[in-house]
């Protein structure tokens, strides 16, 4: 993600929002097993960072295989240049 900004924000949104936060988050914790996201969970984040950063909502294709931390921000990121395209 280019903008550490939104980075940052996402990180903060998804450690909020997970059942199980670690203390130190990273790009490389997975949202299921690391931080117990069930698939309500993860529903509830799509919406907040949908609303959060006016996004678009997004189709089920573009969120398969988003497993990890690191997913999302590049997923926001890549939404955001798109939207500024």
């Amino acid at each position: 993600m280019s903008d550490p900004t939104a980075a940052a924000r996402v990180r903060e949104l998804v450690a909020a929002m997970a059942p199980r936060p670690a203390a130190e988050l990273t790009a490389e914790h997975r949202l299921i097993e690391d931080l117990g996201f069930d698939s309500l969970r993860l529903m509830e984040l799509t919406v907040v960072l949908e609303r959060t950063f006016d996004l678009p909502g997004y189709r089920p294709e573009q969120l398969a295989g988003v497993l990890r931390v690191g997913q999302v921000e590049a997923l926001v990121g890549a939404s955001l240049a798109e939207r500024t395209a």
